[in-house]
């Protein structure tokens, strides 16, 4: 039986990007088929290609969000350069820009000018808090947005907040305009217009943070940081272990909770005391609960710990760095890790999570260099070799 073509196989998305959060909604594109163009700047191209050197030479965000794409480097304070990109919009089926908020506008390539030109096309505008309002003109960073979302209110130690590791507010408006850009094109499927898609950074990380944000709302009272503890579930946290590992488990229910009273902690007579039997009664002796726990656990190493409480049924795992998740047994049972090309030779990259079974493997195209693509696309619109070494001879492209 053949398999399904990519699902995206036949659309063009142009994309004027830069950092995180439009190249990783358009990374998701290519991966699922799409051909993505990317348009950079000539001096330097997108500045996330100038974050760091340590993926071989190339910096770790730009090959994380941009593999499979074209690269075409144009000048769009250059007439001719912003023609050639509404030239590529012209035959395109989705456009996505995250610019600083206004020079999209400027340059005539905000999402409402584009969808008036062309009704089919699906033009993405994402910015840091939304086109209107009194912060629509305030600069957007992620950590300036996981702060103004309350995420790092709710994370961290009850001392000390802290933001999240990972750029939270660029990936979740970046999975936003993802979802938004299936979304209208199943739409355009059945009336044959595109539109517009506006996200924000604010409006992603504020979702996102449904759980704390509904307990202060509804509870009045905003929920309090624990580190790798659970606010309202105990036991639930990290305890070190003989060897220096550190393994984290969840009681969700008091049967649990007796399960591991007995079968772990080898205590029976705590199973049904009543200073342990509730997880009400276990939060409100949450140090006393968690005493017992580090004691049973410390004298095990990781490995035995994990065999212990997973014989108990008791939710478990290891905390591992991100070293360890590279090596991580459960990615390296399902075959997640490809090779990706890159103008350093090949980089290891995941699968991306969306699986399609039956269908062509995600495309993990290469990771472009600055411009690759600039000829190849300009005589694509039906320029030839004069008109390119033109543009490139002034400085309008790369």
């Amino acid at each position: 039986m053949q398999s399904l073509p990519l699902p995206l196989e036949g659309i063009t998305v142009v994309a004027v990007e830069q950092a995180v959060a439009a190249p990783f909604a358009t990374r998701q594109l290519a991966d699922l088929g799409a051909r993505v163009i990317k348009v950079e700047r000539i001096d330097g191209g997108d500045f996330a290609r100038g974050y760091d050197t340590t993926a071989a030479g190339l910096a770790s965000h730009f090959v994380w969000c941009n593999r499979g794409k074209e690269s075409v480097a144009l000048d769009l304070k250059d007439p001719r350069g912003l023609d050639v990109v509404r030239r590529l919009v012209a035959d395109a089926d989705v456009f996505v820009q995250n610019l600083a908020q206004g020079a999209a506008a400027r340059l005539g390539l905000d999402a409402a000018t584009l969808c008036a030109e062309h009704p089919r096309l699906i033009a993405v505008d994402i910015s840091g808090y939304g086109a209107s309002g009194p912060y629509a003109d305030k600069g957007a960073y992620d950590m300036l947005v996981q702060c103004e979302a309350g995420l790092v209110s709710v994370t961290g130690t009850p001392e000390q907040p802290v933001k999240a590791g990972i750029p939270a507010a660029d990936i979740a408006a970046a999975m936003y305009a993802f979802s938004g850009v299936l979304a209208a094109l199943v739409r355009r499927g059945t009336t044959g217009r595109g539109g517009p898609v506006e996200v924000s950074m604010l409006d992603s990380l504020a979702e996102w943070m449904g759980h704390p944000l509904h307990h202060a709302m509804h509870g009045g009272t905003p929920p309090a940081r624990t580190g790798l503890a659970h606010a309202v579930i105990a036991p639930y946290d990290a305890y070190p272990t003989a060897d220096g590992g550190r393994v984290l488990l969840s009681v969700q229910n008091d049967r649990e909770w007796r399960r591991l009273a007995q079968q772990v902690l080898s205590q029976p007579e705590f199973a049904d005391d009543p200073a342990y039997a509730t997880n009400a009664a276990r939060v409100e002796n949450r140090e006393r609960t968690d005493a017992l726990v580090a004691k049973a656990l410390g004298v095990l190493g990781a490995d035995d710990a994990v065999a212990r409480l997973e014989g108990a049924g008791i939710a478990c795992a290891r905390l591992r760095d991100v070293t360890e998740v590279a090596e991580h047994p459960q990615l390296a049972a399902r075959d997640r890790w490809r090779d990706v090309g890159s103008p350093v030779g090949p980089l290891r990259a995941l699968l991306p999570p969306i699986t399609l079974p039956g269908g062509e493997e995600a495309r993990m195209g290469a990771v472009p260099r600055l411009g690759e693509h600039t000829g190849a696309v300009l005589r694509g619109l039906g320029m030839t070799d004069a008109d390119v070494a033109e543009l490139v001879r002034d400085g309008v492209a790369r």
